[in-house]
């Protein structure tokens, strides 16, 4: 069969599909996917069971999440809520003196006594974040007498459905599995070819407090998440994890099991199915969590109504119907993008055989597909909960005290998270962390208060978690200030406000939500910069997030003034604050402000090395190759550093990333390749893409292979451990590849590398609200289709080709280079 080859039967679903647009699209209109589309892109399968996590397949609504096992014997499958934390609504004063420091931090910084300021800063430190809590683990226990044949496993992405398939004494057994966004419901469909060999039970355990119930063919957990739990990297500690049944937030879990033949029972903690041939099992989840600032234990919302409820209405449905509700919603957002990066070997292996296949350098533009796509799919899995985005492991978590609290580490990875988000025509998806910004701006404005003394705006630290806190961790002095007291978090992940307008031109989001949040982080940093001993604002006290320097005396800190990182945000702030206000015709003379501001703050520096320095001085990196790089903000996810309108300062990048090198954390080689397709360079680009893809074997399990960046068998990012950001980053740095854009161009194929000479997209947004489909052949771009929101015009460029186009709200016109 052709490798773009779709079925007949996946023709007529999507004729079904209903075209509805969507507000906060890019799209005006819904695609139907092509029928060039091949599984070799779209669907992930293994030949056993996972033996571990990063082995699992995952599902996932945007709030309930599940990590599916397969396994035969028993199937062991995670549950996860994204509502499910540790804690409690912030205490904003909890460290009223904090700010009371700010003054002797900035003397001892000007006087140039860094080991003095580093020491002071401790003083500006509060509690440390709350925990992503696992919901709890559910099985289903089957009892096959002989071993399984033709055994396999998938996951569809575009159809966000698992499937289990397997032989035992000449039965085939088949389970399929997936989580309704619209129906807010788990179902798993069970068969067996043979009337009545099915028999299983369906069984629940977790590391929360909880009870279980079983009555009617209906399972009910009842349970609590703990008041606090202390991060991981603590390292043992007494009193990690304290439970008070008064306390925390309270989740319930129903179960119920249907079969159209056979008997259901129950015991006191299970269902049990004997003699059947299909059923069906039904979960459904719901926790008291009532939004950042209310209490989830007395004002909370009702869990077990709620559950209940849910379970009801959807169990009442046809397995069909639900089946139906689920795709119709899922690909309307799946189907709008999708992506052919060329011909290449077809590959019928197993997934992880892929990955290891792909990591000897065989070529695999099917499975480069097939990851940027799952980036995707996980975006539309974990993040469709109001004012709750996706956490460090987006939704999927089974850890009591999970790597970094699974929480929002904002000096990089929440942002990272989100930078596909509107490229990828998945705007909605967006809007859970937009709407956790507002929430950050009103526990921030405190902390802009408490911690620094500044009375205006807000602002955010390195850490927050579901309670939106905006405090400096470190537990009042215990952590380093190299990571715990970052202060530029607000200033950043404001920024993400006014890229949502960029892209959909939503005036209404931008005068009502947008604008406040970014004003709010424009005010704080206006009050927090402060003139150096040149005339020239800096921060005082900054840090580069997580680095370290060794100033030319040999003193190795993290404190000092005059960050680059800093001022690269702040400048980033600055100017799409401007943008806004002039968007919306209002406060002229905040704006002045700002610009003032801009025109005095310490410019960039270009050390010794030809590199974009980090610190105000040309200081050395205590580790010149670190994770982080800070100080190319501008660059990006900026927009004011750009090879063609300041070349100095890109060429001053690139020094700085070829020093660095290539060999990165998994999140980080994400933002490398994004910042490599920025200065236009697609090859080098594309060589950090397939080291993205290197094969990392699951963290239980023992191995000689070294354990850096890369990919687990399931696809999902080895940092390692876990975490998600590094699936989001490079998908986005495929997109960042193929089209760039501002509010007044685009600009076609800037990084294409030469493994992708041939090859098409379709659905790519744009910044002024435009949607980009085209294909290329050796390098070139042979036709282009552009769909605009409203009525506007940009700028082509591609190459040294450039064409000014207008087009009406709503057309699609094609364009002739």
């Amino acid at each position: 069969m052709d490798r773009k080859t779709n079925t007949l039967k996946q023709l007529l679903l999507l004729l079904l599909l209903p075209s509805l647009a969507s507000l906060y699209s890019c799209q005006p209109t819904e695609k139907e996917t092509p029928s060039n589309t091949a599984t070799s892109e779209r669907i992930m399968w293994y030949k056993k069971p996972a033996e571990y996590f990063e082995e699992t397949l995952v599902l996932g609504n945007g709030k309930m999440g599940a990590s599916v096992f397969g396994g035969v014997n028993s199937d062991m499958i995670y549950l996860n809520d994204a509502t499910l934390w540790s804690g409690e609504p912030v205490e904003p004063n909890m460290n009223p003196d904090a700010h009371k420091y700010i003054p002797a931090i900035r003397e001892a910084l000007f006087n140039e006594n860094y080991k003095l300021a580093d020491s002071l800063y401790r003083n500006v430190q509060g509690e440390f974040s709350e925990s992503y809590a696992p919901l709890g683990t559910m099985y289903l226990k089957f009892d096959h007498a002989s071993e399984p044949t033709s055994y396999h496993r998938e996951l569809d992405l575009g159809e966000a459905i698992s499937k289990v398939t397997y032989e035992v004494d000449g039965v085939k057994y088949t389970r399929e599995y997936f989580i309704s966004n619209p129906d807010k419901i788990m179902v798993i469909k069970l068969n067996s070819s043979k009337e009545g060999a099915l028999d299983f039970a369906v069984n629940f355990d977790s590391q929360l407090k909880y009870k279980i119930t079983a009555a009617s063919k209906i399972m009910e957990v009842n349970g609590y998440a703990p008041y606090h739990a202390e991060p991981s990297y603590r390292g043992d500690m007494p009193n990690a994890v304290m439970f008070d049944e008064n306390r925390g937030t309270r989740f319930t879990t129903s179960f119920e099991l249907k079969s159209t033949d056979g008997e259901v029972s129950e015991t006191d903690s299970s269902l049990v199915l004997k003699g059947g041939t299909e059923a069906i099992v039904y979960v459904s989840i719901a926790t008291s969590f009532n939004g950042f600032d209310k209490n989830p234990a007395t004002e909370g919302k009702d869990n077990k109504s709620l559950a209940e409820n849910q379970l009801i209405k959807a169990s009442s449905k046809s397995f069909d119907d639900l089946k139906s509700n689920h795709l119709s919603d899922y690909q309307k957002f799946y189907n709008r993008l999708t992506i052919d990066l060329g011909e290449s070997e077809v590959t019928d292996l197993p997934t992880d055989e892929r990955l290891l296949r792909y990591a000897d350098g065989k070529d695999d533009k099917g499975l480069e597909e097939l990851y940027f796509q799952y980036g995707r799919y996980l975006l539309i899995a974990s993040s469709r909960t109001e004012g709750v985005p996706a956490n460090l492991q987006g939704i999927w978590n089974p850890y009591m005290r999970p790597p970094w609290s699974s929480n929002y580490t904002t000096n990089i990875n929440v942002e990272e998270n989100y930078w596909m988000a509107e490229t990828a025509n998945l705007s909605e998806m967006h809007q859970p962390l937009l709407e956790f910004v507002e929430n950050l701006a009103v526990t921030g404005n405190a902390t802009a208060r408490e911690f620094y003394g500044v009375e205006r705006g807000w602002a955010l630290a390195h850490n927050s978690d579901i309670w939106a806190m905006t405090n400096p961790v470190g537990d009042f002095g215990q952590g380093d200030p190299v990571w715990a007291n970052w202060v530029m978090g607000g200033t950043w992940i404001s920024t993400h406000m006014w890229e949502h307008y960029t892209f959909t031109q939503d005036i209404d989001f931008l005068k009502e939500h947008g604008y406040p949040a970014l004003k709010g982080a424009a005010e704080f940093s206006l009050d927090w910069l402060v003139k150096d001993k040149e005339g020239k604002l800096v921060t005082a006290p900054g840090t580069s997030p997580e680095n370290l320097y060794i100033t030319s005396e040999g003193y190795t800190g993290a404190t000092l003034y005059g960050s680059t990182a800093d001022l690269a945000m702040i400048r980033e702030c600055f100017e799409q604050t401007i943008k806004a206000s002039e968007v919306l015709g209002v406060d002229e003379e905040f704006r002045a402000e700002m610009n003032q501001a801009l025109a005095e703050m310490h410019p960039y520096q270009v050390g010794k090395k030809g590199n974009l320095q980090e610190w105000y001085y040309d200081w050395e990196d205590q580790d010149p190759k670190h994770r982080h790089q800070s100080q190319l903000f501008g660059l990006y996810p900026g927009h004011h550093i750009s090879p063609d309108k300041t070349p100095e300062l890109a060429a001053a990048s690139r020094k700085t990333l070829e020093i660095k090198g290539d060999e990165t954390t998994g999140w980080s080689k994400g933002w490398r390749i994004n910042l490599w397709a920025r200065l236009w360079d697609g090859n080098r680009a594309y060589k950090m893409y397939r080291e993205l893809l290197n094969y990392v074997d699951p963290d239980q399990k023992e191995t000689t292979r070294p354990r850096t960046g890369g990919t687990y068998p399931n696809l999902f990012d080895a940092h390692p451990p876990f975490q998600i950001d590094g699936n989001f980053g490079g998908s986005a740095a495929v997109l960042e590849m193929l089209v760039q854009s501002s509010e007044e161009e685009i600009r076609l194929l800037p990084a294409l590398p030469d493994a992708w000479s041939t090859g098409s997209v379709s659905g790519v947004c744009a910044r002024g609200g435009f949607e980009v489909s085209m294909t290329w052949e050796n390098m070139k771009v042979t036709s282009l289709t552009l769909k605009s929101i409203k009525a506007t015009k940009t700028k082509l460029i591609y190459g040294d080709q450039t064409k000014e186009v207008s087009l009406e709200a709503g057309q699609e016109m094609q364009v002739e280079l």
